[in-house]
């Protein structure tokens, strides 16, 4: 089992891996919701197979004693099995740093920053802007006032602050593994002045030499792609969760854990790998976009 001190833990992920995990144990032991309900009829509780399908799928929170006894219907007797599995449902509402920044976030977005900062690695397709995790503050601050042309001086910077605590995933001592695809048109895209520009390029030289991060640029010559749907993340949390997708638009944001649904992201990623630039390739062309910013 995972050793939960290796991780950032939050309460979302730490519900993840705690109803992924009784997902799993009552799959692996060929049950079915109605059989389970059987044998706990026989433990105890008020149970349903209602009950069991919105644990599974978070729809409902489970009590320690309710996760319990859902050990004991599942014959489960490791002592270091148990010991890990009642510790997520002992310690789900854990809170963490992000508690401190959320509210200079839109609401949308909250739940990212949840889980965002236990991800083991990150798998990033944009095709507009650079990704929040490697932008400079200057970057940053201009986005959203570009975006936001109203918004308050004092939020402004708020906002720019909370993005730039998100990084920490890349400083912490078992850093996340991310590995970003850059479109062409992002480098050359100006926001803010010459010198923000300036800035922003010389920070992703920076970040593709580092050995956690991959930069790739996907040059205009690759013509159609699967990033002509749009940018989207692949995440991957601790086991047992198994990676999802992320995905933003007009509408807000959305995750995407339907298994086909992943399966389909994971190939066009595949495809978008092919079709970019090596990591090399990639920091030469990054590096020439810095000396014709302004």
């Amino acid at each position: 089992m995972p050793d939960e001190n290796e991780w950032v833990v939050t309460a979302t992920v730490r519900r993840w891996q705690l109803t992924e995990t009784l997902r799993q144990l009552r799959e692996q032991h060929g049950l079915t919701m109605e059989e389970v309900v059987e044998r706990l009829a026989k433990i105890g509780g008020k149970w349903s197979t209602s009950k069991i399908s919105r644990i599974e799928t978070r729809q409902q929170g489970v009590k320690s004693f309710d996760v319990e006894r859902l050990l004991d219907a599942y014959e489960v007797t490791d002592a270091n099995t148990r010991e890990w599995i009642m510790g997520l449902s002992e310690r789900a509402d854990k809170r963490g740093y992000w508690l401190a920044i959320r509210k200079d976030l839109p609401e949308d977005f909250q739940q990212l920053l949840h889980v965002e900062a236990t991800l083991l690695a990150a798998r990033q397709i944009e095709t507009q802007v650079v990704p929040g995790l490697l932008q400079t503050p200057d970057y940053t601050r201009a986005l959203i006032i570009g975006a936001n042309p109203a918004l308050d001086f004092e939020l402004t910077e708020r906002r720019v602050l909370a993005r730039m605590a998100r990084q920490r995933v890349l400083n912490r001592p078992k850093p996340l593994k991310y590995h970003v695809i850059l479109a062409e048109t992002v480098l050359s895209t100006p926001v803010g002045t010459p010198s923000v520009m300036r800035g922003q390029i010389a920070r992703l030289v920076d970040a593709a030499e580092a050995r956690h991060i991959t930069i790739q640029v996907l040059p205009r010559s690759a013509g159609a792609t699967p990033a002509l749907d749009g940018p989207f993340t692949i995440l991957t949390l601790p086991d047992p969760i198994p990676d999802f997708g992320y995905a933003e638009g007009q509408g807000g944001s959305m995750y995407i854990e339907d298994r086909e649904h992943v399966r389909e992201l994971l190939q066009r990623w595949g495809i978008l790998t092919e079709r970019a630039l090596s990591p090399a390739e990639s920091l030469d062309a990054i590096k020439a976009a810095g000396e014709t910013c302004g």
